[in-house]
């Protein structure tokens, strides 16, 4: 097998990799800014400059020549090399900046020409804190600056587009957006202008930079010039807690971060996951935020003699629980949710199965033409799959309004949906039914015709298992805190949250930003509980272990499979 050494370790590798590609696979770290894995490789930065050079052959016998220690003399290149830009050889000799004060020398140089004309702007940059220029030049810069000259001025607050904005001093050209619309989303949106140390990216004349996919030029720019309209001077990235889930409002479950400062979600940005959404994120789905922190509910409430009232969470689960004492299966309609976790639906379907009713429906959220054929999708529920994977199937609307209007229908239990937004049924056909209702927000249109309304955590307030279109589980993990965190969340949320710590006295501890909710693994047991019905787990872990082991449509969906990028489940129908 061919091999490299680098910095005096030997390495070996298959096929023609890039150096710094390699490198990176392999935990050694070379300072770059304009390379990206998923684009080509311009090489124009010079930040990831390295030493290299072969082994010496003897033309005469084509046998290495060796110096007067026995040891292999190397030939190195008349200059330093780009490592994005080096395909790797058999026997190829290495030194980065570790080994070689001529190439940290020469990096520490590049950096000092870069920021000759950058703006001294950090403290006020939304990229502070998070910034691959910021950080660099204190690792590998110069320790001043010798530039005592006016820097040159370019267009600062440009709007590329309803989305992005742009400051034109703080680009570096490395080029990374210009080659995503051209290489990646193909709207050719983005092109560079002028020429030398003015030039800077722009839309070319008469074009708006409004692709559904602009804002991950954001991500990937690695300063500060491009920034989100909608989140620009918001807040500052070490005020943020940032944690790996995905996004709603998608079949593809998409991989995202979540970034959340006084327990209010901020911003989604994109996370890598090469078998899901490789490395993107659509511009819907990050601005799709708002619903976490808008419009919750303020806790439990049902209604009592013609008037609704607030309640605890004990007289909200005795009110459901008599509700469905008082009726019998087969007037029981159980409608789960493809936006629930499998293991909310799973609880739905003992509990279903247990008073005697058919098996939970869940009502479809499918717009037909409104997908892109790549990460926007025409389904615009999170876990469709993972319901049909238990056995769920979706409504047959003819049939269950059928029922209804003839009164073979008393109760309806609603889970994590809206029946009357998705019109199934219209407000005035429920009143004539009881209503318990799951629910996430108040702008549900279900929510004032419910006997009893139970504020649902969602996907950022929970711990659950979401299965994609492709056949993917993944794993979600609490992103902000509700006011009763039990053990399994505490357990599952960040350490590293300021607000997970914060006493009333703390100015990041904000009582108005907990909403008073719960997961459905802890609402439907507690329900059940009181209809002589065991579904106490010592955690949605054990839930999911639990499904893994006797369903086969979840078979190696275990929680320590799927970590942090999921696991590809098999179709169903066959086996693994």
């Amino acid at each position: 097998m061919p091999k490299v050494t680098i910095d005096n370790k030997v390495y070996e590798f298959e096929g023609r990799p890039k150096l710094l590609q390699f490198c990176m696979e392999h935990g050694i770290e070379i300072p770059y800014f304009c390379y990206h894995s998923a684009m080509s490789v311009p090489a124009n930065c010079r930040q990831c400059l390295v030493k290299v050079g072969n082994p010496q052959v003897d033309r005469a016998t084509r046998e290495p020549v060796l110096d007067d220690d026995g040891n292999p003399v190397i030939q190195y290149f008349p200059k330093l090399q780009t490592s994005c830009s080096m395909d790797m050889t058999d026997g190829l000799v290495v030194h980065t900046h570790r080994t070689d004060e001529l190439v940290a020398r020469a990096q520490r140089d590049n950096l000092e020409f870069l920021l000759a004309n950058h703006p001294l702007d950090c403290p006020i940059c939304d990229q502070a804190g998070n910034c691959p220029l910021q950080n660099q030049a204190y690792k590998y810069g110069p320790e001043g600056s010798r530039f005592e000259f006016d820097k040159v001025h370019k267009p600062k607050k440009i709007e590329l587009g309803p989305r992005v904005m742009l400051d034109g001093e703080r680009c570096i050209n490395c080029t990374r957006c210009v080659r995503f619309t051209s290489e990646i989303s193909k709207s050719n949106q983005l092109t560079i202008i002028e020429r030398g140390v003015k030039n800077y990216p722009l839309t070319p004349p008469g074009v708006v930079f409004d692709e559904p996919y602009s804002m991950n030029v954001i991500d990937i720019c690695p300063v500060g010039a491009l920034t989100s309209k909608d989140f620009r001077f918001r807040a500052r990235a070490w005020e943020m807690s940032k944690t790996p889930s995905i996004v709603t409002g998608t079949s593809r479950g998409s991989n995202c971060y979540y970034w959340v400062k006084d327990n209010e979600v901020m911003r989604i940005t994109a996370r890598t996951n090469v078998e899901v959404n490789g490395y993107w994120l659509a511009d819907v789905d990050r601005l799709n935020y708002r619903k976490f922190n808008d419009a919750r509910p303020l806790g439990p409430d049902m209604v009592s003699e013609g008037a609704r009232v607030s309640t605890d969470w004990d007289g909200a689960y005795e009110r459901a629980a008599t509700l469905l004492r008082g009726v019998s299966g087969d007037e029981v309609l159980f409608i789960g949710s493809a936006h629930a976790s499998v293991e909310d639906n799973y609880l739905l379907m003992k509990l279903a199965d247990h008073v005697g009713a058919s098996a939970p429906v869940y009502i479809p959220h499918v717009e037909a033409g409104s997908g892109d054929d790549w990460l926007v999708t025409d389904d615009k529920a999170e876990n469709a799959q993972g319901c049909e994977r238990l056995g769920m199937h979706p409504v047959d609307e003819t049939v269950v309004r059928a029922r209804l209007d003839s009164g073979a229908i008393k109760l309806v239990y609603v889970m994590d949906e809206d029946p009357v937004a998705s019109g199934l049924f219209t407000a005035d056909q429920l009143k004539s039914v009881d209503v318990v209702l799951h629910y996430y927000n108040t702008t549900n249109e279900t929510f004032p015709v419910a006997n009893v309304s139970l504020p649902a955590a969602t996907i950022v307030e929970t711990i659950g298992t979401f299965v994609n279109d492709q056949g993917h589980a993944q794993r979600v993990r609490p992103v902000k805190a509700i006011q009763s965190m039990n053990r399994s969340l505490m357990m599952e949320t960040g350490l590293s949250r300021q607000d997970r710590h914060a006493t009333p006295f703390d100015k990041w501890s904000k009582a108005e930003n907990k909403v008073n909710c719960q997961p459905g693994w802890v609402t439907i047991p507690e329900i059940a509980s009181r209809l002589n019905l065991d579904l106490n787990y010592k955690s949605p872990k054990a839930i999911m272990a639990e499904i893994e082991s006797s369903n086969p449509a979840f078979s190696g969906a275990t929680y320590d499979a799927m970590g942090l990028t999921g696991a590809r489940l098999a179709e169903v129908g066959t086996t693994v």
